[in-house]
């Protein structure tokens, strides 16, 4: 064997199991107890081992900007079209910058497959677009890097930007993404996303239902629409603040309906705690949507970072397990149960909603593994644990040394 991981706590159902892990090349080849074999040894000592964490939502080339755009101050804050105005001056070299300074922050923290949505309009052409497809092809060796392109501020009221999306599909990205809220004519950017995904056969994920009431939610068209294109499992619905709004009646039923669907929903507590209830003084709305209730109704979620140090969200540090462990606090979650769906949340529920057929550890699958020092999901979330471990493809990526804590040697 190349590589043996030993003492390794794997999940098998809600419970874990102490194994060894035979990696040969970049993939899994054996899961035994005792495994009898020899090569290079890595002891995780009874640590929870899992499939690297899975990023579904962040958009790495907006990262940092709040060194270029101070955060807004006051209640009544418009952070997008404030951020729009500083694209004439962003270069493709400031912009990689920017987002390899936070992928090496997602890439210390366990995660191993990230999709991040890119934004191209006449403004920022396509220098954004360029950053990312250059840092993910260098950081092959780390994560694999999906890239959603997307119109953040309008498809209809920008002329030249479909162009701009178009070329986008035919240089790769895989799936992309809409911004309804921005566009003069949101329902007609939504039926326009879906026509060019069908043309170019990528998977949709949408920023959507963002406001401070529910009183028109955008998510019945995106469920009409997924339901006639029979593209259940390829449509993701991100942020869905307002659904934080609904009664726990109505809420189930527009769950039910996702389910059904096949769609997917991307909960971004970070952003949405930053920017929902902003008109309130008093009484304010978290505007988190609750994903545990979501997947009680059969729904698949995810949870993740949306934006880092940026006047949208003006703090972040990659952690996927700290946005988890947010979600859980905002939601109150308490039972063990909901804590390790919160981790499926970033685990395997996400590399779902990225179509990752080989996830997790399994024999076959590539050897994207992380080490959590933690017994269990639960713990992981709860005490906000620390991935100490990160393999890729069967290589070790990032090495994390456990605080220790020194005693006098007169105590």
């Amino acid at each position: 064997m190349d590589l043996i991981i030993r003492n390794a706590l794997v999940l098998r159902g809600s419970q874990t199991e102490c194994v060894d892990i035979g990696i040969q090349g970049s993939a899994i080849v054996a899961i035994e107890r005792s495994l009898a074999a020899e090569g290079e040894t890595y002891d995780a000592d009874h640590r929870l081992v899992c499939g690297g964490l899975v990023e579904t939502h962040i958009h790495l080339d907006k990262a940092y900007l709040i060194e270029q755009c101070p955060a807004l101050a006051g209640r009544d804050i418009s952070p997008v079209p404030y951020t729009s105005s500083i694209k004439p001056k962003l270069s493709t070299e400031e912009v990689y910058g920017r987002a390899e300074r936070a992928l090496k922050q997602c890439l210390m923290r366990g995660t191993t497959h990230i999709r991040t949505h890119v934004e191209v309009d006449p403004v920022i052409g396509m220098r954004g677009f360029d950053a990312i497809e250059r840092l993910a092809a260098a950081y092959r060796w780390a994560a694999d890097i999906q890239i959603c392109v997307f119109p953040q501020d309008g498809l209809t009221n920008l002329p030249g930007t479909e162009e701009l999306i178009v070329q986008g599909l035919r240089r790769g990205a895989k799936v992309i993404g809409a911004a309804p809220r921005y566009d003069t004519d949101a329902r007609a950017q939504i039926l326009r996303i879906f026509e060019l995904a069908r043309e170019f056969d990528v998977d949709i994920d949408m920023h959507l239902d963002v406001g401070p009431t529910a009183e028109h939610l955008d998510v019945y068209d995106v469920i009409d629409l997924t339901n006639r294109h029979g593209l259940g499992g390829r449509v993701t619905v991100g942020h869905m603040a307002k659904l934080s709004l609904l009664p726990l009646a109505e809420l189930e039923k527009v769950g039910v309906r996702l389910a059904d669907a096949g769609i997917n929903v991307t909960v971004l507590p970070a952003t949405d705690l930053f920017l929902m209830g902003r008109k309130h003084d008093h009484a304010v709305h978290r505007g988190v949507a609750d994903a545990n209730f979501l997947v009680k109704c059969g729904v698949n979620c995810s949870i993740s970072s949306n934006n880092i140090m940026n006047p949208s969200t003006p703090y972040g540090d990659c952690s996927l397990i700290r946005i988890a462990n947010l979600q859980a606090n905002v939601l109150q979650v308490a039972q063990p149960h909901e804590l390790a769906d919160c981790f499926h949340m970033i685990t395997d529920r996400s590399a779902r909603i990225l179509n990752i057929k080989n996830y997790g550890v399994e024999v076959g699958n590539p050897a994207d593994i992380v080490v959590i020092d933690a017994p269990s999901p639960e713990k992981v979330v709860a005490e906000l644990r620390q991935p100490v471990a990160v393999f890729k493809r069967g290589t070790r990526t990032v090495a994390w040394d456990l605080p220790q804590l020194l005693h006098p040697a007169n105590a």
